[in-house]
């Protein structure tokens, strides 16, 4: 870079001031940058001085990821990406070089270059660093060992160097001529004259060499004769900078005034194809760098020397919100460079330090780096101090004379016993990633330890080391995990494993083997679907949100209404709520709560799932009290209906909100007063630590009728003052939601400590220390029930880890105050106190006297798993009518939910947290006898109005375009009635997958699909095969794959702007679709089942007649549509793509071929002898339809009449 016409200061640094490198501070350099470092004798820091903390870094925007001090107080005058390993390179004015290596900017290596001028240019080589000088051409192993040191005439000023190829160098400076130097001989080969003098910058590409001149001018020069072929009159004062990309030239410099220099705001920009100027880039810096960043687009990063930089094109306007600061710690920016892949910019400042921003918390400075060989470390010559205690020390170590005498280690064979040492155990991230092949295992070396060295240990004090790392010594054969043996089996991350097939073979009844419906957690943001269980398992919720229904399109509590009613339907099949989660993708307020978790954090666990839960927790319910209160009826589903509460408030609001009196109390005795309501309860925790026993109820207690001390706003001060805030309860909620708040290791200390506590009273109350082996009767452990609400136990096990009540009962007292205490279920509440008669109850004694007693119906816990970032479970007291509906049992019993496995569990196990694994979130306390205080009945709000005919979103949409006829009121299906249908659909998300070891293919997630179109034509009727829904669905999603040639779908056709079909929000199709199947109708199809698992729709069996299994022998391939078709209607369709009225039409007629060909049924013999030749014949054809020209039908040969006559 030329420094003319910069700032005046670098003046000062003069090359007598590094002469000496005495380390003594300059007079002009910062005092503070010396605090806490040391200096070498030669004036070098002997480490980096980091100079800030790195910060979090967001993909694709460049952000300062560190910064580290070079040399202390002396400018950096040059930087450099290495081109072959992972390293930057930093040249000083004091000659000076240092590398550091990777992202974190570890010191590599650090040495002196000259020892009186400053390094100027830095060129990476395969096997070392060219340095250039003043007048000298140093070539340095990256170590930092000389390999050659080519001294140039004393005359000469260079500036600038060029690699034009492997081993040719091409030097330039303040001169009138440029050198030619051949690296292998280190012999100038040629001097070429250079019309201009005074080159700085050198550039180069397939066509010209570009040289940057003082003057202000660049010029283009012939690569194999050098001679000028065009030149650009660029500044009038002196140039600064320039880079070339493609067919652009971009330069940046300072322009002549009457007062001097002055930095020129216009970039210059230069089209090599014509070799003329276009028009100026006017920039908001004061431009002293420039680079071309190649990634998406040809971006230019414009530098100024105060740190500032632009982002903009070079064609383009450019615009201020794309400025960044870079914050260099001495007043003025130095140098930059940009890697080769363009993931990393290198900033250097005059202060001598040097920051690294990039687009990535992960950056390669490289495409394709080799790998860095670091120094070993020195191994003195001298004899080791020997441990006489080692038993496997070898004594050889020890120069002893020849000697014919016993030596002291000959033992006796009587004194010793052979001791083998035993096989460590094999690393437990490799028997993690192990692919086993027979009974050979396969893994990827996790390069943990080096190659043939494995320690040992010999003692078992030496193998007290952390449980998770301990593993079973075979590794062949053995299913469990070694790090998850702590974590019981059935609370460990399941995830689903996919063949072929996809999920047909995955077996789901071995993970649940009850009749309730398990969440498929391989959806983004599934990480909710233990909330969305405990919400379904309330029974008033329930109701409320299967009556709901209103016309917004993204509307969570209508989707969770759709996603209650298939686990209504379910018979123990897993669901997935893929609707659900697309609505709640779009509403806003989830991604400003940091509720919208990547795909990659969900998967590594980066996110706190705990935190995470709680605010999901807080927000489902904030939004479902907001849908409830929207009481107009909805127009665009007439068969709404009215709404499910009257009132103003919602019954949302009615279960969950509690309402309370937050008092504020100056110091001044001003009081306020203002009422509010909340849907939930955070615990807040005692700040003593004590040992002391703290009842779960004082606790709830403290965290309902909060009181806190703050500064704020007094009326009567007219100023900000301390302030005592109180809140008080006025209304107790139907059903208690709490949030824990266990978010670090203080809280989860505090449960551990208090279980610890109630376990000793427990103990301590039965009289005395309890042997774990011993066995009691139940007579005596009924004893142990505590007055802090222990349920009655069978076994110490279930003692222990225990500080959670199953009941509490709260009251609001006269004085407006709040009693809360544990409640066991012998506690009766005690009806005399309260002068009521006895045979009352508790029901009537609540309903009289304010006392409500409240049973735990739900726990979500936090499963912590470093490897696989943990999950969330939940365990849910599942009650009678739930029971009654799926079972035809009436009972109550707790299960746990770890999304699509579903296993009864003992109800002591819902309240054990053992906080090194299992860590509480969120607690559900329902007051007793809820549900009889509101209305279960559920009103399907769907009606058939959703049939008739609707605008279309799309803006283009002609009527000689539509494609289907809407039924009629005389022509509304009715139970029985077949439909035709087919769907097609579009990528959203490719399928992820790895390649084994032994070559077969593993599905890690499958492609994320999304239902583009939904066709369904009459099935009888003189309309038959005439579509009556023939819908668009329109997608705010970023689509992959249209799989135009599959789903006839192409770009546009979902975009309301642009698109001439009828086009339908994915609601108004899928109630459609959701009136078919409540009203009975019979679906014919063919692959319906991946069709109604895209559309996340739970249809009857018996309302499923899919072509597929009709035409289907056991144990044989499944049949394609078109095959089908050609075989035994003689059609051919799908010709270039797919089209769903076709197929659903074509499906429909099969069906009307299989009733034909057996009989309606009555004759399965005569048909597999049909199914036999439709087999036969689609092996010989290879399973493909013959073209037009080709063979004909077989309809028309003998064999097949000869089939039908069967």
């Amino acid at each position: 870079m030329n420094f003319e016409g910069l700032d005046p200061g670098l003046a000062e640094y003069a090359p007598a001031m590094h002469s000496a490198l005495d380390p003594v501070l300059d007079a002009h350099l910062n005092p503070s940058l010396l605090q806490n470092v040391e200096l070498d004798p030669e004036g070098v820091a002997l480490e980096a001085l980091p100079v800030q903390e790195s910060v979090h870094i967001m993909e694709g925007v460049y952000s300062e990821l560190h910064s580290v001090v070079a040399e202390v107080g002396v400018p950096v005058s040059v930087s450099h990406f290495d081109l072959h390993e992972e390293m930057l390179w930093v040249g000083s004015h004091g000659g000076h070089a240092t590398s550091f290596f990777g992202p974190a900017l570890e010191r590599y290596s650090s040495f002196q270059v000259n020892g009186s001028d400053d390094i100027r240019q830095i060129q990476s080589l395969e096997n070392g660093i060219l340095f250039l000088t003043k007048n000298n051409l140093k070539y340095m192993a990256r170590g930092g060992l000389i390999i050659f040191d080519y001294v140039l005439d004393e005359s000469e000023d260079m500036h600038s160097l060029l690699l034009t190829d492997s081993s040719t160098l091409l030097v330039g400076g303040l001169q009138n001529h440029i050198l030619e130097i051949d690296l292998n001989t280190v012999q100038e080969t040629q001097k070429y004259a250079v019309e201009t003098p005074g080159v700085t910058i050198m550039r180069q590409t397939n066509r010209f060499f570009f040289c940057g001149h003082t003057s202000g001018k660049v010029s283009l020069r012939d690569l194999r004769t050098f001679k000028v072929e065009h030149e650009f009159d660029a500044f009038s004062g002196s140039l600064s900078d320039f880079d070339v990309h493609g067919n652009l030239l971009a330069a940046c410099g300072f322009s002549s005034r009457l007062t001097g220099l002055a930095c020129d705001r216009f970039l210059k920009v230069y089209d090599l194809r014509m070799m003329r100027a276009i028009t100026p880039l006017q920039v908001h810096v004061d431009p002293a760098f420039l680079r071309f960043i190649p990634t998406y687009t040809s971006r230019l990063a414009i530098i100024s020397q105060s740190g500032q930089c632009q982002f903009c094109e070079p064609t383009g306007l450019a615009n201020p919100a794309d400025i960044f600061h870079v914050n260099p710690v001495g007043p003025l920016l130095m140098t930059f460079d940009v890697s080769a892949s363009k993931q990393a910019l290198a900033f250097g400042d005059s202060e001598g330090c040097v920051h690294l921003w990039t687009d990535s918390p992960e950056p390669s400075f490289n495409p394709y780096s080799r790998e860095t060989e670091f120094a070993l470390p020195c191994l003195v010559d001298s004899l080791p101090p020997l441990d006489w205690s080692q038993d496997l020390l070898p004594l050889s170590l020890i120069p002893v004379p020849l000697t014919t005498d016993t030596l002291l280690s000959d033992w006796p064979a009587a004194n010793s016993a052979p001791a083998p040492r035993r096989a460590p155990p094999v690393d437990a991230e490799i028997l993690r990633t192990m692919k086993k092949v027979g009974f050979i295992g396969y893994a990827p070396n996790p390069r943990t330890r080096l190659r043939n060295q494995i320690p040992y240990r010999l003692k078992e004090s030496d193998s007290e080391f952390d449980s998770f790392s301990q593993v079973t010594e075979s590794p062949i054969g053995r299913e469990e995990e070694p790090h998850l043996h702590m974590v019981s089996k059935k609370y460990r991350k399941v995830t689903i494993k996919y063949s072929k097939l996809g999920l047909e073979d995955f077996d789901f009844k071995h993970y649940n083997k009850t009749l309730f419906a398990g969440l498929e957690p391989h959806i983004p943001n599934a990480y909710c679907n233990c909330m969305i269980q405990v919400l379904y398992f309330l029974e008033p919720v329930r109701c409320l949100i299967q009556n709901h229904l209103c016309q917004k399109e993204f509307c969570l509590a209508c989707e969770l209404g759709f996603l209650f009613h298939m686990l209504d339907l379910s018979r123990g099949d897993p669901c997935q709520g893929s609707n659900f989660l697309r609505a709640f993708r779009t509403i806003p307020e989830a991604s400003a709560l940091g509720l919208i978790l990547a795909d990659s954090d969900e998967a590594s666990g980066k996110g706190n799932l705990a935190r995470l839960i709680q605010r999901w927790n807080r927000f489902i319910l904030t939004q479902l009290h907001q849908d409830m209160q929207e009481l107009e009826v909805p127009q665009a589903y007439r068969g709404a209906g009215g709404s499910f509460c009257s009132s103003g408030d919602s019954v949302i609001g009615q279960l969950f909100s509690c309402e309370m009196e937050n008092c504020s109390l100056c110091r001044c005795g001003s009081e306020t007063v203002r009422a509010s309501s909340t849907l939930l309860f955070t615990l807040s925790y005692p700040e003593d630590k004590t040992g002391k026993n703290c009842d779960f109820a004082q606790v709830l207690k403290r965290s309902i009728c909060l009181e806190q001390n703050t500064q704020a706003w007094c009326d009567n001060c007219e100023k900000y003052q301390p302030t005592i805030q109180t809140r008080n309860i006025r209304h107790l909620p139907d059903i208690l939601v709490i949030n824990c708040e266990v978010n670090s290791l203080k809280e989860a200390d505090f449960w551990r400590m208090q279980a610890e506590v109630a376990f000793k009273m427990a103990i301590k109350k039965h009289g005395g220390e309890i042997s774990k082996n011993k066995e009691f009767a139940l007579a005596d452990w009924k004893e142990l029930g505590s007055p802090e609400g222990m349920l009655m136990c069978s076994s110490i096990e279930e003692l222990k880890n225990v500080w959670l009540p199953f009941s509490i009962r709260m009251k609001i007292t006269k004085n407006k105050g709040l009693d809360v205490c544990n409640w066991t279920d012998g506690d009766e509440i005690q009806l005399s106190s309260l002068g009521t008669p006895s045979q009352w109850g508790p029901a009537r004694a609540e309903e009289e006297h304010g006392v409500s007693v409240y049973d735990l119906m739900a726990t979500v816990v936090h499963i912590l798993d470093s490897r696989t970032g943990g999950s969330l479970v939940a365990h849910i007291k599942v009650g009678e009518t739930y029971h009654q509906r799926k079972e035809g049992v009436t009972h109550q019993q707790w299960y746990l939910f770890n999304d699509f496995l579903i296993e009864p569990i003992d109800k002591h196990e819902a309240v054990q947290f053992d906080m090194n694994w299992k860590v509480p979130a969120i607690l559900y306390y329902v007051k007793r006898n809820l549900n009889s205080k509101y209305n279960l009945n559920i009103k399907n709000p769907i009606e058939a109005s959703v049939l008739l005919a609707e605008a279309s979103l799309a803006r283009k949409q002609r009527k000689t375009h539509t494609t289907f006829i809407p039924l009629m009121l005389n022509e509304m299906p009715q139970v029985g009635d077949l439909v035709g249908l087919d769907a097609e659909f579009v990528t959203l998300n490719e399928e992820e997958a790895e390649l084994r070891s032994d070559g077969t293919k593993s599905t890690i997630k499958p492609s994320q699909m999304s239902v583009a179109r939904i066709t369904c034509v009459r099935g009888q009727g003189p309309n038959e095969g005439i579509p009556f829904i023939d819908d668009y669905i329109s997608t705010q999603e970023q689509v992959v794959d249209y799989l135009t040639q599959y789903s006839g779908i192409k770009p546009g056709d979902l975009d309301a702007k642009i698109s001439s079909k009828h086009l339908t929000t994915l609601k108004s199709t899928y109630l459609k679709l959701r009136f078919l199947i409540d009203i009975g109708v019979k679906f014919v199809g063919h692959g319906l089942q991946k069709d109604f698992r895209v559309i996340n729709l739970m249809v009857p069996k018996d309302q499923v007649l899919d072509t597929v299994y009709l035409f289907h022998m056991p144990r044989k391939r499944m049949i394609s549509l078109r095959f089908l078709a050609w075989y035994f209607l003689d059609l051919k369709i799908q010709g270039e793509t797919h089209d769903s009225i076709e197929d659903a039409r074509t499906a429909l007629q099969l069906y009307r071929k299989y009733l034909e060909l057996s009989k309606n049924g009555t004759e399965p013999e005569s048909f597999h002898k049909v199914l036999k030749g439709l087999y036969e014949k689609g092996r010989k054809m290879d399973w493909k339809v013959p073209e037009p020209e080709g063979q004909t039908s077989p309809k028309n040969a003998a064999v097949f009449s000869s089939v039908l006559a069967l």
